[in-house]
């Protein structure tokens, strides 16, 4: 359950190196398949996104498993932040 494990902070800049899509109701998604983190690859295999709303701007949120862990991505603009870490239970 998410709500009850802890998001580890992380706040690090990652660069995505691939993606995959999802068709949903209206819209095709893009969903970041796998970041680079610490010299290593993290590869997902499944997700869900949110769009957040700050004022003006729209950020999405992106809860990614690895299938033990889950990462929690912001895409604001061109850039990519690993927000924080779940262990898997």
């Amino acid at each position: 359950n998410m709500e009850t494990t802890t998001l580890f902070p992380i706040n690090k800049e990652v660069n995505v190196s691939a993606f995959y899509f999802k068709n949903s109701a209206s819209s095709m998604k893009s969903y970041p398949k796998q970041i680079e983190l610490d010299g290593s690859l993290v590869s997902f295999a499944d997700g869900l996104s949110y769009l957040v709303r700050k004022g003006a701007q729209i950020v999405q949120l992106f809860d990614m498993s690895d299938g033990d862990n889950t990462y929690r991505l912001r895409h604001a603009g061109n850039e990519w932040t690993l927000v924080g870490m779940k262990a898997g239970v």
